[in-house]
């Protein structure tokens, strides 16, 4: 790795996504409010954040060291710090651990329980690297990575197990399945190298209109899972309109993409799914605060 801090510090940014975050916090953040009625310590707030940064930098770290080779060789990801020499192997390891040791002094700051679950939880964060190579239902794995934010920031504030934990647990379904949904799709551009290769996805077993079609069925769960969170909630119309949006944005991600056509990916993952966390989020809000 060679520039300055600043060089450095971008590289390491770009290693590990930082602006995919929008994907998770919004609904760690959504869960934090409605668990606290919209008054949450600022303290809280942070530590919430603080622990969903840092389990996914340091998810995305191991994850970028994990397929260093398989970036190497495929020309998609060909580009990427650790195959184009912008980072090193061994500082994104660095990274993937700093930020595990992070998350768990973050989980042990909340309580004593958090800290007990944050191990597993990073466990899993960091399985999730080696799933395709044994399973076609990675992108379940993928989901419930992120899936276990909302009840997690709902645990944070009860510190224990109860009946209430049964709202963040419906929303982090949904989210999982949200989450497997899209990157199903986004695996639809590597189907013939991971073939290939001997990797698992399900672009690779059901081929690529049949796996659109099980992304369709995984976003029909996580709708019907954001709707039933709304209903085991305070949460009102602001939310209700906010779900409808979702939906909105749903069909158009699905209406971007074709088997024989992934020109518009980007979009489809990147901007869609962006909105849709950041709209449900505000939608919250709006029934919490207005």
């Amino acid at each position: 790795m060679s520039g300055g801090p600043a060089s450095r510090a971008r590289d390491l940014a770009g290693l590990v996504k930082l602006s995919h975050s929008v994907f998770a916090l919004p609904f760690a953040l959504l869960s934090l409010l409605v668990a606290t009625e919209g008054a949450p310590s600022l303290r809280l707030v942070a530590l919430v954040c603080g622990a969903v940064v840092t389990a996914r930098t340091a998810a995305m770290a191991f994850n970028r060291w994990a397929d260093r080779a398989l970036d190497a060789d495929n020309p998609r990801t060909a580009g990427r710090e650790i195959p184009a020499g912008k980072v090193s192997p061994a500082a994104a390891l660095s990274l993937a651990l700093g930020a595990g040791a992070a998350f768990l002094l973050v989980c042990g700051l909340l309580s004593r329980a958090c800290l007990y679950l944050g191990v597993p939880t990073l466990l899993w964060l960091y399985g999730y690297s080696y799933a395709k190579r044994f399973s076609s239902l990675c992108h379940v794995w993928l989901g419930v990575a992120l899936g276990v934010s909302p009840f997690a920031a709902w645990f944070a504030v009860d510190g224990a197990f109860s009946a209430r934990l049964y709202a963040p647990l419906v929303l982090g379904l949904a989210v999982a399945a949200w989450v497997a949904g899209f990157d199903v799709l986004y695996a639809c551009q590597d189907d013939q190298f991971d073939r290939a290769r001997g990797l698992r996805s399900l672009p690779v077993a059901l081929g690529r209109r049949g796996a659109m079609w099980g992304s369709r069925a995984l976003h029909a769960l996580a709708l019907s899972g954001f709707v039933l969170f709304g209903l085991m909630t305070p949460l009102g119309w602001g939310y209700a309109v906010g779900v409808l949006l979702a939906a909105g944005l749903l069909v158009w991600q699905h209406r971007l993409l074709r088997p024989d056509d992934l020109s518009r990916i980007q979009a489809a993952f990147f901007t869609a799914n962006g909105a849709l966390a950041v709209v449900l989020f505000a939608a919250g809000c709006l029934d919490l605060y207005l």
